[in-house]
C-alpha cells in the first residue's frame, strides 16, 4: 500500500515580509521625507535602460524621471554634446518630467536618432546625471537569395542543414519547420546546434523530405525570415541498384563512404580543444554535437571538480550544457565525451569567466547636520578589476568648484566640518572593458528635529513563535538615537530578547503570547525628542488535529476525508481542499463540508493526492493524503519499499586531491531514489568508522570527490527515497592518497594564565585526516606583546596545551600554533592575543561620595582605579553596603552585608532598597577574574526621613452605650520621628450606608483613647495611621458597635426610624407569614368533603391527567365555578377550555408526592378517586399511611 501523508506549514510575512521591510526602512532612513519645508539634492528615479534597442516602426521614449525639492529642471547630451530640444520638432518632453518622445511616425527615421544619450536633473541643491543610454534602431534584414542544392545522402551517413540567417538586431531566434508550419521533430539524433544548424548524427531513410525550412524570428520587428527550403533525400544501401550506380557517382553523395558501424567523432565543435570566455552573472551553454552508428550518447564532466548541483542544466538532449549564475569559480575545464558501444570520443572546453564591474559597496545617500563628518564610499569589483572615478554634479571632481570641506581618497571621499554649501550630488563611476557601472549619491546638510514617519498606533499581528518587526521609520538630521520601551512608561527594551536594527526597526526573533502589547518608539537628537506608539498583538499558530488518512475505496464507493483545524479564536480560518495542488472538480459529486471532503460514486479519475488548506490572514496550513480507486475485485497491491542498495562502484580519474565515483543504482522498489548520500572511511585513523562525504540527486550516478592527503580511502553509497534508506552498498576497494604537508592549523588557540606567574597555551588539536601526512606535532610560539621580543618557540606532540612559567602579572603576548609533520609546515598561522594570568588588584577605589536620591535610594559614586593596577580583566566594582542603626530607635544591630556589582568600568551605581531613616555605611572594591582588590574607607551616610508604615496593631475594647475604647502600638518602621497619630470614624447604618467622617488628632506619645458621645447599638468604621514630617504613612481599619440598652429602648424607639430597624422588619415579616398560612388553611377546610363525580370523568375522558389550575381564581380549573359556594352539579361533565395534554403535565401536583404512591389523600388531592378507591370519612386530625404531603404538613404546622 502506497501511504502518503504530508503536513506543511505556512507563516506569512516571515522572512519575504522581513526582507521587504528591510528595505523598506534603508532607504526611508536615508531620504529625506518630500515635504515644502525640507530641500533635497536630485534623484534619478527612473531612466531607460544602457543598451536600448528600439523599434523603428514606433516613437522612441527615452524615459528620465527625478525627484528632489525643488522639483529639478532636466537637460540632455547627444553624444557627449548639449542636444538642444527646441530646435528639433519631432522632439518633446514630457511635462514635470525629463523623458524625451520622439515622433517618428510622420515620416521620420529612427536609424537618424541613434547615438549616446545622457539625462541630467539639476536643482540649487545639487545635479544628478543618468547612465549613459545608448539607442539603437532594430534591424531585420532579408534573407540573401541563394540555390540550394539538394542533399543526397546514403543511409548511415552524417548530415548538417545550414541555416545562415541574416545578421539581425537583436540577433532572430532560429527554428525549423515543413512547408505546414509544424515544426520538424527532434531527438538524441536529430537536433538544432545553438548556430541555428540541424544535425543528424545518422540518417534513416524517413528523414527524406523536401521542406526542410529554416525560420528566424526577430522579436523586436515581429516578423519572421524563411530561407529556401532544402530537399533530403536518403537512399538505402539495399534500394542502389545497378542503374543507379551507374548514374550516381561517389561525390553525388553528402559524406565519406559510407560504413555499417563507427565510433563517435564530433561535428561541433571541432578538434581536440577550445575556449571560451562568459561574464560572470550570465548564462554558459557548452555544446557538443556527435556523429557516430549507433547515435552517440553525451556526457559532460568538469575537470577537476563537480557541476554545480542547483545550477546545472542539461538541454538539446544533453548535447548542451547549461550553468546559469555563473561566477569566477566556475572557470576550468569542462569535458564533453560522446560514446557508442564502437568507442569514445572528446573535447575539452577551457572556461575563462570574466566579470563586468559589480558593486561590492555602493555609495549612500549622505545626510549631515552642519559641523558633522561622514564618508562616501564606492567599491566595486570585477574582472579585470574596474578603475573608480568620482564626480561632482556631473563633473569631474578634479575640474570641480573646490569644497575645503571634501577629501578624495580613491574609492572614499571624506568630509569634515560640513556646512550647507556642502551640499551636492557625487557620482562614482567603477568601469573595465567589459562594462561600467554608475551610481548618484547626495550629500546634504541640514539641521532637522527628529521626525517619526511610521504611523501612529500601527497595529502588528504575528503568529506565537515567529518574528515580529516593529516599524520605526525617521529621519532626523543629525541622525535620531532610538530607543525602544514596552508599554508608554515601561523601562527600556534591552537583551537578547530583542533585536535592534540601524533603520530604528524592534526584532523579537521568537514572538510570544506574553509579547502582545504596547511599544513605544523613542527618536531623539540634539534638536529635540518624538515618540510614536505601535501595537502588537501575538496569534495562536493554526493547526490541524485531525488529518485527512489514506484511502482505497472500490469503484463506485464513497469517501470522506477529515481536516479538524484549531486556531486562535480572533482569527477567521478558510479551509480549501485541493487535489493533486490543482481545483476541485466542477463536479457535484465532491461535497465540501465544514471539516470534510466527501466524494460520491468515485471514478478511475478521482484517484490523486487530496490535500487539506487551512488559510488564516496569518498563517497557512496544509496535510495531503493519497486515494485510490480500485476495481470490485482488488488487483494485487503495489508494495512500495526503501530501495535496494547500489553496486558495482568504481574509483576512476585518480588524482592527488580528488577521484571520480560511479555506481549502479540498485531497484527502487516502485518509489523513485531521490539522492545518494556518499559516505567514506579512512582505514588509516579511524577504521570502521565511516563518516559522511557529500550527497548527489538521484539521477546522478557518478560524482567528483575531493580527498585529503595521506588518507586510505573506502566508499559506500546509500540511496534513499520517501520510504527511507537503502542498506549501504559494498565498500570500494581502497584508495591511499599521498601525503602531504598540513593544509591547516589548529583552532581555538588561546592564551591564558592558571596563576600570576604563568601563561597556559591551549588548542583544538588537528584530527588524523587532517594531518596529512605522518610525524603529526604543534609549534607553539609566544613573544610578549609591543616589547620587541623574538619568538620563543617549541616543538610538541600529542598534547593539546603548553605552559609557559616565570611570566609577569597579565601582561598580552602574541601566540601562534603551528602544525607540521615529516614533510613540512603548515601554512603560517594567524597571531592571537592572550595574556598571562591575572593576580588581585592592587588598590581600592578613591574619592567615594553618596548622593541621596531619596528615603529608599542612594546613587555612589567613585575614582576608577588606574588599569595598570588592576592586573587582570577589569569585571567592574562591587559595592559592599550595610545598615549601622534605625536614628530613630538610637540603638546599633548586627545586620548582614548586602552586595552591589557593577559590570564593566563604572563610575557610579545605585543602591536601592534602602530604610528611611537609617544610618548606613558602605566601600568600593574593584573585580577582576582572580577576585577582589582592597576595599575603600567606610563611607557612612543616613538616609532621610519616610513616610511610617501602618500601627502594628489597633484594638477596640470595652463598648458601652455610648463609647469604645480604642488602643494600639506604634509602627514596627517609623521611618523618621513620629508627630501624631490619625484616627477618623462614621457610622455605618443597616443598610451599610455611611454616615459624616469625624477625624481627630492624637499627640505621637499616645497608645489608647476612650471615644464618649456615641449613639447607642451602633457599628462604627475606624481608620487610624501614624504621621511623620514628611507625610502620613499606611492606614489600619477596624469596625465595631455600642451595645444596646433594653430599658432605654422606648425612649430610643421615639429618636430611631422604626421602619429601618431589624427587628421590626422581622417582626413585621412573622406576621405575614402567619396571616398566609391562616389562609391557606380557610382554603383547604372550605373544599373538604362531598362526593364528586371524578369516576366517573375518568371513564369519559381518555387522558386521565389532573386538569390545570385557572389562571383567575386559583382553582383547579374542573371545579371552580364563579359561584364559589353552589355544589357541583352531579354528573357534570363539561369540559376545560385548558386541557393539559399528558406529556405537557410535567407540573402536576403528582411530582411532590413521596413514598410508595407519593400521592394525596382527599385531606390535600384528588388522587384516590383518580384511582378508583373509596373515600375515608373526613376526621380532624388525619393522619395517612402514606407521607404527609407538602399541604399536610402545612396543615401540621398550624
Amino acid at each position: 500500500i502506497h501511504l502518503k501523508i504530508m503536513m506543511t506549514k505556512k507563516t506569512i510575512s516571515a522572512s519575504r515580509a522581513f526582507l521587504i521591510l528591510f528595505l523598506c526602512y534603508m532607504i526611508t532612513a536615508l531620504e529625506v521625507p518630500l515635504d515644502s519645508s525640507l530641500p533635497q539634492p536630485p534623484t534619478i528615479t527612473q531612466q531607460s535602460p544602457k543598451d536600448y534597442i528600439v523599434d523603428p516602426r514606433e516613437n522612441i521614449v527615452i524615459q528620465c524621471e527625478a525627484k528632489g525639492k525643488p522639483p529639478p529642471s532636466f537637460s540632455w547630451t547627444r553624444n557627449g554634446t548639449h542636444f538642444d530640444i527646441d530646435k528639433d520638432a519631432r522632439v518633446t518632453v514630457k511635462p514635470n518630467s525629463g523623458t524625451l518622445v520622439i515622433n517618428i511616425m510622420n515620416g521620420g527615421k529612427a536609424e537618424a536618432y541613434e547615438g549616446v544619450y545622457q539625462c541630467t536633473a539639476r536643482n540649487e541643491r545639487g545635479a544628478a546625471i543618468s547612465n549613459n543610454i545608448v539607442i539603437r534602431s532594430s534591424r531585420s534584414p532579408l534573407w540573401t537569395k541563394e540555390k540550394v542544392e539538394p542533399k543526397l545522402v546514403r543511409e548511415g551517413d552524417p548530415l548538417v542543414l545550414h541555416c545562415s540567417p541574416p545578421v539581425g538586431l537583436p540577433p532572430p531566434i532560429i527554428f525549423w519547420m515543413d512547408n505546414s508550419f509544424q515544426r520538424l521533430p527532434q531527438n538524441e539524433r536529430v537536433s538544432q546546434g545553438l548556430n541555428g544548424d540541424l544535425y543528424f548524427s545518422n540518417v534513416k531513410p524517413e528523414d527524406t523530405r523536401e521542406d526542410y525550412i529554416c525560420y528566424a524570428r526577430f522579436n523586436h520587428t515581429q516578423t519572421i525570415q524563411q530561407k529556401q527550403p532544402i530537399s533530403v533525400k536518403v537512399f538505402s544501401m539495399d534500394s542502389l541498384n545497378e542503374t543507379i550506380s551507374a548514374n550516381l557517382s561517389d561525390t553525388d553523395f553528402y559524406g565519406a563512404k559510407p560504413l555499417t558501424e563507427r565510433r563517435p567523432t564530433l561535428l561541433t565543435p571541432m578538434g581536440s580543444t577550445s575556449n571560451k570566455v562568459e561574464l560572470r552573472g550570465n548564462v554558459l551553454l557548452l555544446e557538443c554535437i556527435a556523429e557516430g552508428l549507433p547515435t552517440p550518447v553525451i556526457r559532460w564532466i568538469k575537470e577537476g571538480g563537480e557541476l554545480p548541483v542547483n545550477r546545472t542544466f542539461f538541454e538539446n538532449f544533453k548535447k548542451t550544457l547549461k550553468i546559469i549564475e555563473v561566477s569566477e569559480a566556475d572557470s576550468g575545464k569542462y569535458k564533453c565525451v560522446a560514446r557508442n558501444p564502437l568507442g569514445s570520443t572528446h573535447h575539452t572546453i577551457t572556461v575563462t569567466v570574466k566579470a563586468a564591474p559589480y558593486w561590492i559597496t555602493a555609495p549612500r545617500n549622505l545626510v549631515l547636520s552642519p559641523g558633522e563628518d561622514g564618508t562616501l564610499i564606492c567599491r566595486a569589483n570585477g574582472n579585470p578589476k574596474p578603475n573608480i572615478s568620482w564626480l561632482t554634479n556631473g563633473v569631474p571632481i578634479a575640474i570641480a568648484p573646490e569644497d575645503p570641506s571634501r577629501k578624495v581618497d580613491g574609492d572614499t571621499i571624506i568630509f569634515s566640518d560640513v556646512q550647507e554649501r556642502s551640499s551636492a550630488v557625487y557620482q562614482c563611476n567603477a568601469s573595465n572593458e567589459y562594462g561600467y557601472l554608475l551610481a548618484n549619491a547626495f550629500v546634504n546638510v541640514l539641521a532637522e528635529p527628529p521626525r517619526i514617519l511610521t504611523p501612529a498606533n500601527k497595529l502588528y499581528q504575528v503568529i506565537a513563535n515567529n518574528p515580529a518587526l516593529l516599524d520605526c521609520a525617521f529621519f532626523g538630521s543629525p541622525v535620531p538615537e532610538i530607543e525602544w520601551f514596552k508599554g508608554v512608561k515601561g523601562s527600556i527594551l534591552r537583551g537578547d530578547l530583542y533585536v535592534f536594527h540601524d533603520n530604528g526597526t524592534l526584532e523579537i526573533p521568537v514572538a510570544q503570547k506574553d509579547s502582545t502589547g504596547t511599544y513605544t518608539c523613542v527618536a531623539r537628537n540634539k534638536l529635540g525628542k518624538v515618540q510614536n506608539e505601535v501595537h502588537l498583538e501575538v496569534k495562536d499558530p493554526t493547526m490541524i488535529i485531525k488529518q485527512p488518512e489514506y484511502k482505497i475505496i472500490q469503484r463506485g464507493g464513497q469517501v470522506s476525508f477529515e481536516c479538524t483545524i484549531k486556531h486562535d479564536p480572533t482569527l477567521i480560518p478558510t479551509i480549501t481542499w485541493v487535489k493533486d495542488n490543482g481545483e476541485l472538480p466542477d463536479d457535484e459529486r465532491f461535497i465540501i463540508h465544514k471539516d470534510s471532503l466527501a466524494i460520491m460514486n468515485v471514478t478511475d479519475k478521482d484517484d490523486g493526492t487530496y490535500t487539506c488548506v487551512a488559510n488564516t490572514t496569518l498563517d497557512s496550513v496544509s496535510a495531503s493524503a493519497v486515494f485510490t480507486v480500485v476495481a470490485a475485485t482488488p488487483t494485487p497491491a503495489i508494495i512500495y519499499d526503501r530501495p535496494n542498495p547500489p553496486f558495482d562502484l568504481e574509483l576512476t580519474d585518480q588524482l592527488e586531491r580528488s577521484i571520480q565515483l560511479s555506481w549502479i543504482p540498485g531497484y527502487d522498489n516502485n518509489s523513485p531514489i531521490t539522492n545518494f548520500v556518499i559516505e567514506y572511511e579512512d582505514g588509516m585513523h579511524e577504521p570502521g568508522v565511516w563518516h559522511y562525504q557529500t550527497e548527489v540527486r538521484g539521477t546522478q550516478t557518478t560524482v567528483q570527490l575531493k580527498l585529503s592527503p595521506y588518507v586510505n580511502y573506502s566508499f559506500r553509497v546509500i540511496a534513499v527515497n520517501e520510504i527511507g534508506r537503502s542498506q549501504p552498498s559494498e565498500a570500494s576497494e581502497q584508495y591511499l592518497t599521498k601525503a602531504a604537508k598540513p593544509d591547516e592549523n589548529p583552532s581555538g588557540v588561546q592564551g591564558i594564565g592558571s596563576e600570576p606567574d604563568n601563561l597556559v597555551i591551549i588548542w583544538e588539536p588537528l584530527k588524523g585526516f587532517q594531518s596529512n601526512g605522518p610525524g603529526l606535532q604543534y609549534k607553539v610560539s609566544w613573544r610578549q606583546k609591543d616589547v620587541g621580543d623574538e619568538w620563543t618557540s617549541v616543538i610538541v606532540a600529542n598534547v593539546s596545551k603548553y605552559i609557559v612559567s616565570g611570566t609577569p602579572i597579565f601582561v598580552p603576548y602574541e601566540i601562534k600554533v603551528q602544525a607540521l609533520n615529516d614533510l613540512g609546515y603548515a601554512p603560517e598561522p594567524a597571531e592571537v592575543i592572550g595574556h598571562s594570568g591575572e593576580d588581585l588588584p592592587m588598590v581600592a577605589p578613591g574619592s567615594v561620595q553618596v548622593h541621596i536620591v531619596n528615603s529608599t535610594l542612594a546613587k555612589v559614586h567613585w575614582d576608577p582605579v588606574p588599569l595598570k593596577t588592576v592586573r587582570g580583566h577589569l569585571q567592574g566594582y562591587r559595592i559592599y553596603y550595610w545598615k549601622v542603626q534605625s536614628l530613630s530607635k538610637r540603638r546599633r544591630r548586627h545586620v548582614e552585608k548586602k552586595i552591589l556589582t557593577f559590570s564593566g568600568n563604572k563610575t557610579h551605581g545605585m543602591l536601592p532598597g534602602l530604610e528611611p531613616y537609617s544610618s548606613y555605611k558602605l566601600n568600593v572594591r574593584v573585580v577582576n577574574g582572580k577576585g577582589e582588590g582592597p576595599a575603600s574607607p567606610d563611607k557612612l551616610f543616613k538616609t532621610p526621613e519616610g513616610v511610617p508604615s501602618s500601627p502594628s496593631f489597633l484594638k477596640i475594647t470595652n463598648p458601652t452605650l455610648d463609647s469604645l475604647t480604642l488602643e494600639w502600638g506604634p509602627p514596627t518602621h517609623p521611618n523618621g520621628v513620629l508627630i501624631a497619630y490619625t484616627l477618623k470614624f462614621q457610622p455605618i447604618n443597616s443598610t451599610h450606608e455611611l454616615g459624616p467622617l469625624v477625624e481627630i488628632r492624637i499627640p505621637a506619645n499616645e497608645t489608647s483613647l476612650i471615644l464618649s458621645n456615641l449613639n447607642y447599638s451602633t457599628r462604627y468604621k475606624f481608620y487610624f495611621y501614624a504621621q511623620t514630617s514628611v507625610g502620613a504613612g499606611s492606614q489600619t481599619t477596624e469596625e465595631a458597635v455600642t451595645i444596646m440598652d433594653e430599658g432605654k429602648m422606648a425612649m430610643a424607639s421615639r429618636q430611631v426610624d422604626i421602619a429601618t430597624q431589624g427587628w421590626f422588619i422581622g417582626l413585621m415579616c412573622a406576621v405575614a407569614l402567619l396571616i398566609l398560612i391562616l389562609l391557606i388553611v380557610c382554603f383547604i377546610r372550605r373544599n373538604k368533603g362531598g362526593k364528586y363525580p371524578v369516576k366517573e370523568k375518568e371513564d369519559a375522558h381518555a387522558d386521565p391527567e389532573i386538569q390545570p389550575m385557572k389562571e383567575d381564581d386559583g382553582t383547579f380549573g374542573e371545579y371552580g365555578d364563579a359561584e364559589d359556594h353552589k355544589p357541583l352539579k352531579k354528573g357534570s361533565r363539561t369540559p376545560s377550555d385548558r386541557t393539559v395534554k399528558k406529556e405537557d403535565s410535567d407540573d402536576s401536583l403528582v411530582d411532590y408526592g413521596e413514598g410508595v404512591n407519593g400521592q394525596f389523600n382527599e385531606d390535600g388531592s384528588f388522587i384516590g378517586q383518580y384511582s378508583g378507591k373509596k373515600e375515608k370519612e373526613p376526621a380532624e386530625g388525619n393522619e395517612s399511611s402514606e407521607a404527609p404531603s407538602p399541604v399536610n404538613a402545612m396543615n401540621s404546622f398550624v
